[in-house]
Protein backbone atom coordinates (compact mmCIF):
# COMPACT_ATOMS: atom_id res chain seq x y z
CA UNK A 1 0.00 0.00 0.00
CA UNK A 2 0.97 3.84 -0.15
CA UNK A 3 4.16 4.49 2.20
CA UNK A 4 3.78 4.73 5.64
CA UNK A 5 7.37 6.94 5.76
CA UNK A 6 9.91 5.89 9.24
CA UNK A 7 12.80 8.00 9.63
CA UNK A 8 14.45 4.51 10.65
CA UNK A 9 13.90 3.68 7.06
CA UNK A 10 16.11 6.59 5.85
CA UNK A 11 19.98 6.54 5.21
CA UNK A 12 21.97 7.09 8.36
CA UNK A 13 24.34 9.49 6.05
CA UNK A 14 22.55 12.53 8.26
CA UNK A 15 19.41 13.73 10.25
CA UNK A 16 16.43 14.65 7.61
CA UNK A 17 13.01 15.94 8.46
CA UNK A 18 10.13 14.59 7.13
CA UNK A 19 6.97 17.02 6.16
CA UNK A 20 3.27 16.13 6.85
CA UNK A 21 0.54 17.93 5.70
CA UNK A 22 -1.06 19.27 8.80
CA UNK A 23 -4.22 17.65 10.55
CA UNK A 24 -7.71 19.53 11.02
CA UNK A 25 -6.72 18.91 14.53
CA UNK A 26 -3.16 20.30 14.91
CA UNK A 27 -4.29 23.33 12.29
CA UNK A 28 -7.31 24.02 14.86
CA UNK A 29 -4.77 24.43 17.53
CA UNK A 30 -2.61 26.94 15.53
CA UNK A 31 -2.85 30.38 16.14
CA UNK A 32 -3.45 31.15 12.45
CA UNK A 33 -7.38 32.01 12.52
CA UNK A 34 -7.42 31.34 8.59
CA UNK A 35 -5.92 27.77 8.94
CA UNK A 36 -9.10 25.44 10.21
CA UNK A 37 -10.90 26.68 7.04
CA UNK A 38 -8.72 26.15 4.81
CA UNK A 39 -7.81 22.97 6.20
CA UNK A 40 -11.29 21.64 6.17
CA UNK A 41 -11.46 23.49 2.07
CA UNK A 42 -8.65 21.73 0.87
CA UNK A 43 -9.28 18.41 2.68
CA UNK A 44 -13.05 18.31 0.75
CA UNK A 45 -11.15 19.34 -2.51
CA UNK A 46 -8.50 16.14 -1.87
CA UNK A 47 -11.24 13.60 -1.29
CA UNK A 48 -13.10 15.39 -4.23
CA UNK A 49 -9.54 15.05 -6.15
CA UNK A 50 -8.82 11.39 -5.21
CA UNK A 51 -12.13 10.01 -5.70
CA UNK A 52 -13.05 11.20 -8.89
CA UNK A 53 -10.21 12.21 -10.60
CA UNK A 54 -7.04 10.29 -9.64
CA UNK A 55 -8.94 6.52 -8.78
CA UNK A 56 -11.00 6.06 -12.00
CA UNK A 57 -7.11 6.10 -13.78
CA UNK A 58 -5.63 4.19 -11.24
CA UNK A 59 -8.40 1.68 -12.06
CA UNK A 60 -7.95 2.43 -15.89
CA UNK A 61 -3.60 1.53 -15.77
CA UNK A 62 -4.57 -1.33 -13.87
CA UNK A 63 -7.31 -2.84 -16.13
CA UNK A 64 -5.28 -1.65 -19.22
CA UNK A 65 -1.79 -3.28 -18.49
CA UNK A 66 -4.06 -6.76 -16.61
CA UNK A 67 -6.03 -6.43 -20.11
CA UNK A 68 -2.79 -6.92 -22.05
CA UNK A 69 -1.58 -9.49 -20.33
CA UNK A 70 -4.66 -11.43 -20.92
CA UNK A 71 -4.37 -10.91 -24.11
CA UNK A 72 -1.08 -12.74 -24.09
CA UNK A 73 -1.78 -16.06 -21.85
CA UNK A 74 1.25 -17.82 -22.65
CA UNK A 75 3.97 -15.22 -22.04
CA UNK A 76 2.52 -14.54 -18.67
CA UNK A 77 1.34 -18.07 -16.96
CA UNK A 78 0.07 -17.39 -13.65
CA UNK A 79 2.33 -19.24 -10.99
CA UNK A 80 5.26 -17.48 -13.02
CA UNK A 81 4.18 -14.20 -12.91
CA UNK A 82 2.81 -14.24 -9.59
CA UNK A 83 6.81 -15.28 -8.43
CA UNK A 84 8.01 -12.89 -10.74
CA UNK A 85 6.09 -10.07 -9.28
CA UNK A 86 6.95 -10.90 -6.03
CA UNK A 87 10.50 -11.33 -6.18
CA UNK A 88 10.93 -7.76 -8.08
CA UNK A 89 9.09 -6.36 -4.89
CA UNK A 90 11.31 -7.72 -2.30
CA UNK A 91 14.27 -6.29 -4.01
CA UNK A 92 12.86 -3.07 -4.33
CA UNK A 93 12.31 -3.29 -1.31
CA UNK A 94 15.35 -4.45 0.28
CA UNK A 95 17.29 -1.53 -1.57
CA UNK A 96 14.77 1.48 -1.07
CA UNK A 97 17.35 2.95 1.15
CA UNK A 98 20.18 3.11 -1.32
CA UNK A 99 18.14 4.17 -4.19
CA UNK A 100 16.26 7.50 -2.07
CA UNK A 101 20.24 8.06 -1.15
CA UNK A 102 21.17 8.40 -4.29
CA UNK A 103 18.16 10.02 -5.90
CA UNK A 104 18.73 12.77 -3.10
CA UNK A 105 22.25 13.97 -3.71
CA UNK A 106 21.13 14.25 -6.86
CA UNK A 107 21.73 18.17 -7.04
CA UNK A 108 22.46 19.20 -4.09
CA UNK A 109 26.04 16.82 -3.63
CA UNK A 110 29.04 18.31 -5.27
CA UNK A 111 29.10 16.08 -7.84
CA UNK A 112 25.73 16.28 -8.78
CA UNK A 113 24.17 18.44 -11.16
CA UNK A 114 20.97 18.93 -13.89
CA UNK A 115 22.67 16.11 -15.86
CA UNK A 116 22.77 13.88 -12.60
CA UNK A 117 19.17 15.28 -11.67
CA UNK A 118 17.80 14.62 -15.19
CA UNK A 119 19.22 10.89 -14.88
CA UNK A 120 17.86 10.49 -11.58
CA UNK A 121 14.31 11.42 -12.56
CA UNK A 122 14.50 8.92 -16.02
CA UNK A 123 15.40 6.17 -13.15
CA UNK A 124 12.80 6.96 -10.69
CA UNK A 125 10.00 6.43 -13.70
CA UNK A 126 11.72 3.54 -14.76
CA UNK A 127 11.69 2.22 -11.21
CA UNK A 128 7.92 3.12 -10.50
CA UNK A 129 7.05 1.50 -13.86
CA UNK A 130 8.56 -1.87 -13.12
CA UNK A 131 6.90 -1.23 -9.65
CA UNK A 132 3.73 -1.16 -11.42
CA UNK A 133 4.31 -4.23 -13.63
CA UNK A 134 5.58 -6.13 -10.92
CA UNK A 135 2.25 -5.59 -9.03
CA UNK A 136 0.21 -6.30 -12.02
CA UNK A 137 2.00 -9.61 -12.27
CA UNK A 138 2.03 -10.55 -8.67
CA UNK A 139 -2.04 -9.79 -8.33
CA UNK A 140 -2.92 -11.37 -11.76
CA UNK A 141 -0.95 -14.48 -11.02
CA UNK A 142 -2.55 -15.00 -7.36
CA UNK A 143 -5.79 -14.12 -8.45
CA UNK A 144 -5.46 -17.07 -11.44
CA UNK A 145 -3.57 -19.33 -8.80
CA UNK A 146 -6.78 -19.05 -6.90
CA UNK A 147 -9.21 -19.33 -9.55
CA UNK A 148 -7.52 -22.69 -10.37
CA UNK A 149 -7.37 -24.16 -6.93
CA UNK A 150 -11.43 -23.71 -7.11
CA UNK A 151 -11.74 -24.91 -10.32
CA UNK A 152 -9.83 -28.12 -9.45
CA UNK A 153 -12.05 -28.38 -6.53
CA UNK A 154 -15.50 -27.52 -7.55
CA UNK A 155 -15.09 -28.24 -11.45
CA UNK A 156 -19.14 -27.27 -12.28
CA UNK A 157 -19.02 -23.21 -12.29
CA UNK A 158 -22.99 -23.89 -11.76
CA UNK A 159 -22.43 -26.07 -8.53
CA UNK A 160 -24.22 -24.27 -5.78
CA UNK A 161 -21.26 -24.84 -3.13
CA UNK A 162 -19.21 -22.86 -5.04
CA UNK A 163 -20.23 -19.75 -3.67
CA UNK A 164 -19.84 -21.01 -0.68
CA UNK A 165 -16.26 -22.58 -1.04
CA UNK A 166 -14.90 -19.12 -2.23
CA UNK A 167 -17.01 -16.97 0.38
CA UNK A 168 -14.94 -19.47 3.17
CA UNK A 169 -11.61 -18.87 1.29
CA UNK A 170 -12.24 -15.42 1.31
CA UNK A 171 -13.11 -15.32 4.94
CA UNK A 172 -10.31 -17.26 6.01
CA UNK A 173 -7.63 -15.11 4.60
CA UNK A 174 -9.49 -12.15 5.80
CA UNK A 175 -9.22 -13.05 9.21
CA UNK A 176 -5.13 -14.42 8.78
CA UNK A 177 -4.80 -10.22 7.80
CA UNK A 178 -6.98 -8.92 10.60
CA UNK A 179 -5.13 -11.16 13.08
CA UNK A 180 -1.75 -9.51 11.54
CA UNK A 181 -3.12 -6.31 12.23
CA UNK A 182 -3.02 -5.22 8.78
CA UNK A 183 -6.95 -5.02 7.34
CA UNK A 184 -6.05 -1.40 6.21
CA UNK A 185 -3.74 -2.86 3.61
CA UNK A 186 -7.01 -3.91 1.75
CA UNK A 187 -7.25 -0.13 1.20
CA UNK A 188 -6.63 1.81 -2.16
CA UNK A 189 -7.14 4.21 -4.23
CA UNK A 190 -9.84 6.14 -3.78
CA UNK A 191 -8.86 6.31 0.23
CA UNK A 192 -4.87 6.50 -0.65
CA UNK A 193 -3.05 9.48 -2.86
CA UNK A 194 0.49 9.29 -3.20
CA UNK A 195 2.29 12.38 -4.73
CA UNK A 196 5.74 11.86 -6.45
CA UNK A 197 8.35 13.29 -4.33
CA UNK A 198 11.44 10.97 -3.21
CA UNK A 199 10.11 9.67 0.12
CA UNK A 200 7.10 8.58 -1.44
CA UNK A 201 8.78 6.62 -4.04
CA UNK A 202 11.34 5.12 -2.73
CA UNK A 203 10.15 4.56 1.03
CA UNK A 204 7.83 2.62 2.53
CA UNK A 205 7.51 1.03 5.74
CA UNK A 206 7.26 -3.51 6.43
CA UNK A 207 5.30 -5.38 9.05
CA UNK A 208 7.73 -5.24 11.85
CA UNK A 209 9.36 -1.96 10.25
CA UNK A 210 13.01 -3.46 10.80
CA UNK A 211 15.61 -1.09 10.09
CA UNK A 212 18.12 -2.37 7.41
CA UNK A 213 21.71 -0.70 8.92
CA UNK A 214 21.57 -2.60 12.29
CA UNK A 215 20.16 -6.61 11.75
CA UNK A 216 20.52 -7.30 7.86
CA UNK A 217 19.45 -10.67 7.73
CA UNK A 218 15.91 -9.73 9.64
CA UNK A 219 15.52 -6.68 7.46
CA UNK A 220 15.46 -9.17 4.55
CA UNK A 221 12.97 -11.88 5.93
CA UNK A 222 11.06 -8.41 7.12
CA UNK A 223 10.60 -7.59 3.37
CA UNK A 224 10.30 -11.07 2.21
CA UNK A 225 6.99 -11.42 5.14
CA UNK A 226 5.57 -8.18 3.82
CA UNK A 227 5.34 -9.13 0.40
CA UNK A 228 5.10 -12.64 0.33
CA UNK A 229 2.28 -13.09 3.41
CA UNK A 230 0.78 -9.79 4.07
CA UNK A 231 0.49 -9.13 0.23
CA UNK A 232 -0.51 -12.38 -0.78
CA UNK A 233 -3.55 -12.18 1.93
CA UNK A 234 -4.51 -8.54 0.37
CA UNK A 235 -4.86 -10.14 -2.79
CA UNK A 236 -6.83 -13.47 -2.11
CA UNK A 237 -8.74 -11.27 -0.40
CA UNK A 238 -9.69 -8.94 -3.14
CA UNK A 239 -10.25 -11.59 -5.72
CA UNK A 240 -12.32 -13.50 -3.55
CA UNK A 241 -14.63 -10.64 -2.77
CA UNK A 242 -15.18 -9.33 -6.54
CA UNK A 243 -15.68 -13.06 -7.47
CA UNK A 244 -18.25 -12.85 -5.17
CA UNK A 245 -20.23 -9.59 -6.39
CA UNK A 246 -20.04 -11.28 -9.99
CA UNK A 247 -22.25 -14.11 -8.75
CA UNK A 248 -24.49 -12.12 -6.41
CA UNK A 249 -25.03 -9.09 -8.10
CA UNK A 250 -26.98 -9.62 -11.38
CA UNK A 251 -24.59 -11.86 -13.03
CA UNK A 252 -26.94 -12.03 -15.98
CA UNK A 253 -27.17 -8.40 -16.89
CA UNK A 254 -23.33 -7.10 -17.15
CA UNK A 255 -23.65 -3.67 -17.53
CA UNK A 256 -26.62 -3.50 -14.68
CA UNK A 257 -23.93 -5.32 -11.97
CA UNK A 258 -21.14 -2.88 -12.96
CA UNK A 259 -23.23 0.11 -12.56
CA UNK A 260 -24.89 -1.27 -9.50
CA UNK A 261 -21.36 -1.27 -8.14
CA UNK A 262 -20.07 1.91 -8.97
CA UNK A 263 -23.03 3.98 -7.70
CA UNK A 264 -22.85 1.93 -4.22
CA UNK A 265 -19.36 2.12 -4.03
CA UNK A 266 -19.32 5.75 -4.50
CA UNK A 267 -22.35 6.51 -2.16
CA UNK A 268 -20.27 4.43 0.66
CA UNK A 269 -17.06 6.04 -0.15
CA UNK A 270 -18.20 9.53 0.11
CA UNK A 271 -20.21 8.05 3.60
CA UNK A 272 -16.90 6.98 4.95
CA UNK A 273 -15.25 10.33 4.15
CA UNK A 274 -17.70 12.05 5.66
CA UNK A 275 -18.30 9.79 9.23
CA UNK A 276 -13.94 10.57 9.20
CA UNK A 277 -14.29 13.43 12.14
CA UNK A 278 -16.40 11.59 14.54
CA UNK A 279 -14.49 8.23 13.49
CA UNK A 280 -11.27 10.09 14.60
CA UNK A 281 -12.78 11.90 17.37
CA UNK A 282 -14.17 8.69 18.39
CA UNK A 283 -11.18 6.59 17.99
CA UNK A 284 -8.86 9.43 19.90
CA UNK A 285 -10.64 8.59 23.12
CA UNK A 286 -10.35 5.06 23.24
CA UNK A 287 -7.14 2.63 24.10
CA UNK A 288 -6.38 -1.03 23.43
CA UNK A 289 -9.01 -3.40 21.82
CA UNK A 290 -12.27 -1.09 21.46
CA UNK A 291 -9.83 1.10 19.10
CA UNK A 292 -8.72 -1.78 17.55
CA UNK A 293 -12.12 -3.19 16.53
CA UNK A 294 -13.59 0.58 15.26
CA UNK A 295 -10.64 1.04 13.36
CA UNK A 296 -10.53 -2.49 11.79
CA UNK A 297 -14.19 -2.06 11.47
CA UNK A 298 -14.22 1.55 9.71
CA UNK A 299 -11.53 0.03 7.80
CA UNK A 300 -14.22 -3.00 6.23
CA UNK A 301 -16.55 -1.00 5.59
CA UNK A 302 -14.05 1.11 3.25
CA UNK A 303 -12.72 -1.89 1.68
CA UNK A 304 -16.12 -3.05 0.53
CA UNK A 305 -16.38 0.48 -1.12
CA UNK A 306 -12.57 0.33 -2.69
CA UNK A 307 -13.99 -3.38 -4.09
CA UNK A 308 -16.83 -1.99 -5.82
CA UNK A 309 -15.40 1.24 -6.92
CA UNK A 310 -12.68 -0.85 -8.76
CA UNK A 311 -15.30 -3.32 -10.26
CA UNK A 312 -17.95 -1.29 -11.38
CA UNK A 313 -14.84 1.29 -13.17
CA UNK A 314 -13.24 -1.75 -14.95
CA UNK A 315 -16.49 -3.56 -16.06
CA UNK A 316 -17.95 -0.08 -17.32
CA UNK A 317 -14.23 0.32 -19.03
CA UNK A 318 -14.49 -3.37 -20.63
CA UNK A 319 -18.42 -2.69 -21.63
CA UNK A 320 -18.05 0.73 -23.14
CA UNK A 321 -14.33 1.75 -24.12
CA UNK A 322 -13.64 0.47 -27.44
CA UNK A 323 -14.93 -2.95 -26.96
CA UNK A 324 -14.88 -3.98 -30.41
CA UNK A 325 -10.88 -4.30 -29.90
CA UNK A 326 -9.59 -4.86 -26.89
CA UNK A 327 -6.36 -4.29 -27.57
CA UNK A 328 -6.57 -1.08 -28.03
CA UNK A 329 -8.94 -0.58 -25.09
CA UNK A 330 -6.13 -1.82 -23.21
CA UNK A 331 -3.52 -0.08 -24.90
CA UNK A 332 -5.37 3.13 -24.11
CA UNK A 333 -6.24 2.60 -20.70
CA UNK A 334 -2.72 2.20 -20.03
CA UNK A 335 -0.91 5.04 -22.04
CA UNK A 336 -3.29 7.26 -21.51
CA UNK A 337 -4.11 7.11 -17.96
CA UNK A 338 -0.31 6.92 -16.68
CA UNK A 339 1.00 9.68 -18.63
CA UNK A 340 -1.94 11.87 -16.62
CA UNK A 341 -1.26 10.36 -13.41
CA UNK A 342 2.53 11.37 -14.73
CA UNK A 343 1.54 14.72 -15.56
CA UNK A 344 -0.57 15.32 -12.11
CA UNK A 345 2.47 14.34 -9.96
CA UNK A 346 0.42 11.35 -8.31
CA UNK A 347 1.66 8.47 -10.40
CA UNK A 348 3.12 6.49 -7.05
CA UNK A 349 -0.61 5.99 -6.41
CA UNK A 350 -0.70 3.28 -9.27
CA UNK A 351 1.83 1.05 -6.68
CA UNK A 352 0.37 -1.03 -4.16
CA UNK A 353 3.69 -1.48 -1.54
CA UNK A 354 4.10 -1.14 2.17
CA UNK A 355 2.40 -2.40 5.40
CA UNK A 356 0.58 -0.46 7.28
CA UNK A 357 -0.31 -1.69 11.37
CA UNK A 358 -3.92 -1.45 12.27
CA UNK A 359 -4.86 1.43 15.40
CA UNK A 360 -0.85 1.86 15.12
CA UNK A 361 -0.91 5.57 14.79
CA UNK A 362 -1.64 7.91 17.54
CA UNK A 363 -4.87 9.07 18.74
CA UNK A 364 -7.25 9.29 15.80
CA UNK A 365 -4.86 9.41 12.80
CA UNK A 366 -5.72 5.23 12.58
CA UNK A 367 -8.80 5.74 10.86
CA UNK A 368 -7.14 9.45 8.88
CA UNK A 369 -7.06 8.24 5.06
CA UNK A 370 -3.88 9.74 3.57
CA UNK A 371 -4.89 12.05 0.60
CA UNK A 372 -2.99 14.81 0.24
CA UNK A 373 -2.80 17.07 -2.64
CA UNK A 374 -4.12 20.40 -2.21
CA UNK A 375 -2.64 20.66 1.14
CA UNK A 376 1.01 20.05 -0.38
CA UNK A 377 0.97 22.70 -2.56
CA UNK A 378 -0.61 25.33 -0.32
CA UNK A 379 1.42 24.10 2.74
CA UNK A 380 4.05 26.13 1.07
CA UNK A 381 2.36 29.26 0.99
CA UNK A 382 1.48 28.98 4.48
CA UNK A 383 5.05 28.86 5.12
CA UNK A 384 5.95 31.10 3.49
CA UNK A 385 3.28 33.38 4.81
CA UNK A 386 4.42 32.87 8.53
CA UNK A 387 7.52 33.50 7.69
CA UNK A 388 6.89 36.82 6.19
CA UNK A 389 4.61 37.81 9.02
CA UNK A 390 7.72 36.97 12.10
CA UNK A 391 9.78 39.29 9.36
CA UNK A 392 7.71 41.94 9.72
CA UNK A 393 7.21 41.91 13.20
CA UNK A 394 10.89 41.80 14.17
CA UNK A 395 11.64 44.92 11.98
CA UNK A 396 8.53 46.31 13.98
CA UNK A 397 10.81 45.36 17.04
CA UNK A 398 13.59 46.35 15.26
CA UNK A 399 15.69 43.10 15.72
CA UNK A 400 17.42 41.62 13.19
CA UNK A 401 15.84 39.27 10.54
CA UNK A 402 17.41 36.77 11.65
CA UNK A 403 16.62 36.63 14.96
CA UNK A 404 12.93 36.59 13.09
CA UNK A 405 13.24 33.62 10.95
CA UNK A 406 10.59 30.89 12.18
CA UNK A 407 10.95 27.32 10.84
CA UNK A 408 9.44 25.59 7.90
CA UNK A 409 7.84 23.19 9.97
CA UNK A 410 5.75 23.26 13.54
CA UNK A 411 6.15 20.28 15.95
CA UNK A 412 2.77 18.84 14.57
CA UNK A 413 3.98 18.84 10.78
CA UNK A 414 7.10 16.82 12.09
CA UNK A 415 6.88 12.92 11.24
Amino acid sequence: MPPNLSESLLPESGPRKLEKTRSLESCASSIDPECSCDEASYGIGDAVFSCFIVAPHVVSVWRGTWGLMELKPTLFPFAQIYLLGIVIHISFAIVRTRLLARSAGAWSKPEGGAISWVRERIITRVYAYIFILSNIMHWRGGWGLLDMFVDRVLPDVEDPHRPVLIGGITLFFYIAITVLRSSRNLLASPYFLVTDGKEPTYIFTTRFQISNSRETMLYILDCIFSVTVVGSLVVFVWRGSWALLDIFLFPDDKPKSCWTSLIVGYAVVIVTFALQAPVRWSAARLHGAPRLLLADVYHFISFIATVNVWRGVWGLLDIYFFPESPKLSNWSSHIISLTLLILLNCSNSVIVRGVYIDAEEPAGECVVFPCHYLRLFFHKERTKKRHRRALQAAAAAGRKPEDASVPLQIPEEKV
